[in-house]
């Protein structure tokens, strides 16, 4: 198809929906199965003669291709402005590459949704998409169009490249090189690109070199800051009109939108940071028969879990289900994979958590189809998701490190620093993280200096002017603070690893507040020396692990001087070795040697892999995720598994 795109002989030339049975669309055309072209969005383009005689031919390499279509009687492209249609086809998709290359921003109509595109190379344009989507510093991915351009702006590995050039073309997390001409907005104060190729025709023509024309596009999803991902003309014109210059539209409906899927590169395989297109709703295998079941994610990075028979159908990205309208982006994508999948659950899992709106959308579903509602524990379903990403068919417990940053427990408290050691039936909460207060509660995640400064007042160290945290808060808020903490004023106890990471964050002066999840973190990873072997003292108490005697040794570092990189890379080798000597601990308490590893701080490259490689060495079996996410787009699996298991019990 790629030689016919760009072969002037061919009928289909520069046509931007040529596809075949390998290439086209399919999951967000479908409205319902089998996958028929009367029951795609396609249903509405009468084939001509031509596309006809291929669709039928045995010998023919597009036959029975649903989507098939050429310039006579396929979809068509059109680019407006300001209500303002300009052109139609080849010139509609002249005036956007013109648009981008004088720096402004574009939508274009895309597989699953909408996309803002401006030239990645152009910091003027990258900062003015910015500030019209909200989104201050959280990084932009890039497309290019192909390996040779991508070789020129980023370090590939041999895994990192098969994974950029595979079918489902995800956006790919790699090192950018240092004589990169992407702008360093993309991806402020990081060393990392997320790259992809394209996947549509219409993205190899918007793509095609020409002289003085941008190598790498920004392609973000096209939406306001947190909300769904615009799909439809008439939305996205109203939705994303504030936002652009220009539309590239086109007429063939998308039926369900699909972000991006986004990954990176581990043990020689795929590690998912986000499931969508390519992927989903492939289904997971399970080792087992299901009942039809309905499990219903997390608040945040949510996907839902169908399961049927040993097929557990687990969605694409949905997002944070903070807004009625991820909200009802969510019900409307369980309606139809309901439909698609003819699954009418009967019982539903969700989180512990009763504000969440996936909890309370499970609890109304089941009062409303009087069904049983099973409510679980994060890191419990954290833990099966790690377990059921791997096939694991055992009735042996095994030892769960489940490290992030939110998730009730059983308590009362907020968890986050966990060690685990059961199956998908139960658990036990052998170790964990000592107990922190996090003053103002979740408007602390937003706030790593007060996050840090409540550690420091856990560990009774003072609040020297020097320290960047201290130094960053006001006087009248350190006061606030101080009553707080003393008189426990909305402090909720933690004993989440990601706060940690973001306290530590903040006293080296990095991040004292966030912009986007997990900012802090990833930007004390991003320095990361790695030659550096040192770690930072910690002490295991009980069931407790507590951090406080690694507080002064990093602040003397800090008031020494010490490079920042050097600083980072110990913090980061205590949490491993703290890793290492709990599960020690625990082989000799249980006899196990089976690890999985799971929950969103394990997205840390350089934590997952010196972790892998520290377990291995000391005659561990590590299990990792290779097929969900191991943030909490993965959670809905878990769920499924425990329910299934506690049913089957």
């Amino acid at each position: 198809c790629l030689k016919e795109l760009f072969n002037p002989k061919n009928r289909r030339f520069h046509y931007p929906f040529i596809n075949c049975t390998n290439c086209g669309p399919r999951f967000s055309i479908i409205r319902d199965i089998p996958y028929d072209r009367p029951n795609t969005t396609m249903a509405e383009f009468e084939m001509c003669s031509l596309c006809h005689d291929e669709y039928i031919n045995p010998l023919d390499r597009r036959l029975d291709a649903q989507p098939i279509a050429c310039p006579t009687c396929g979809p068509q492209v059109w680019f407006e402005s300001n209500h303002k249609h300009l052109a139609d086809g080849e010139a509609a998709i002249k005036i956007a590459r013109k648009w981008i290359s004088q720096g402004k921003v574009l939508a274009i109509k895309g597989l699953g949704g909408f996309h803002l595109v401006c030239d990645a190379t152009n910091n003027d344009a990258v900062l003015e998409l910015r500030k019209r989507k909200k989104r201050s510093e959280k990084p932009f991915a890039v497309m290019m169009f192909d390996m040779r351009t991508a070789i020129k702006h980023v370090r590939l590995s041999k895994i990192e490249e098969s994974l950029v050039l595979s079918k489902e073309r995800p956006i790919v997390l790699t090192e950018r090189l240092n004589n990169s001409t992407i702008a360093s907005s993309v991806a402020p104060q990081l060393h990392t690109i997320g790259i992809m190729l394209p996947y549509t025709p219409l993205h190899y023509l918007l793509l095609e070199p020409a002289q003085n024309y941008p190598e790498a596009l920004v392609m973000t999803s096209g939406n306001l800051n947190e909300e769904p991902i615009a799909y439809e003309n008439n939305e996205a014109l109203d939705r994303l009109s504030p936002l652009v210059d220009g539309f590239l539209m086109h007429n063939r409906e998308i039926y369900t939108r699909i972000d991006d899927s986004v990954a990176i590169s581990m043990k020689e395989s795929i590690y998912p940071i986000r499931r969508a297109r390519g992927y989903a709703p492939n289904p997971i295998i399970l080792f087992c028969n299901t009942p039809e079941t309905l499990s219903t994610g997390a608040e945040l990075k949510n996907t839902f879990c169908l399961t049927r028979d040993k097929y557990a159908f687990v969605s694409q990205h949905i997002g944070d289900l903070e807004n009625l309208e991820t909200l009802n982006s969510f019900e409307q994508s369980i309606k139809q994979y309901e439909q698609l999948f003819r699954i009418n659950p009967q019982f539903i899992a969700c989180e512990l958590h009763p504000d969440y709106l996936s909890t309370q959308y499970a609890l109304k579903q089941a009062k409303k189809n009087s069904i049983p509602v099973y409510q679980i524990q994060h890191h419990h379903a954290h833990f099966a998701s790690c377990l059921a990403d791997n096939g694991w068919n055992k009735k042996e417990p095994v030892i769960g490190v489940c490290f992030d940053g939110t998730g009730l427990g059983t308590d009362g408290a907020i968890w986050g620093g966990e060690f685990l050691f059961g199956n998908y039936q139960k658990y036990e909460r052998k170790y964990h993280l000592k107990y922190f207060p996090i003053p103002g509660g979740d408007t602390a995640i937003h706030h790593p200096a007060r996050i840090a400064l409540a550690q420091l007042w856990a560990a009774k160290i003072n609040w020297d002017s020097d320290l960047a945290p201290v130094h960053a808060t006001s006087s009248i808020d350190q006061e606030v603070l101080m009553n707080q903490l003393e008189q426990k004023i909305n402090t909720p106890l933690t004993s989440s690893m990601g706060r940690l990471f973001d306290a530590v964050s903040a006293l080296m002066g990095i991040r004292q507040s966030v912009n986007y999840e997990a900012q802090a973190a990833i930007e004390l990873e991003s320095i990361i020396d790695p030659q550096e072997e040192q770690f930072y003292p910690f002490e295991i108490q009980g069931g407790e692990i507590d951090v406080s005697p690694l507080w002064t040794p990093l602040i003397d570092d800090l008031h020494s001087n010490a490079n920042l990189s050097k600083i980072s890379s110990r913090f980061h080798n205590s949490i491993v070795r703290m890793v290492l000597e709990v599960c020690d601990k625990l082989r000799n308490e249980t006899g196990c040697r089976t690890i999985a590893l799971s929950g969103g701080v394990w997205q840390n490259k350089y934590l997952l892999q010196h972790t892998i490689h520290i377990l291995t060495q000391s005659n561990f079996s590590v299990l990792c995720h290779s097929r969900v996410p191991t943030n909490d787009g993965g959670i809905s699996l878990g769920q499924a598994m425990i329910l299934v298991s506690t049913l089957n019990k």
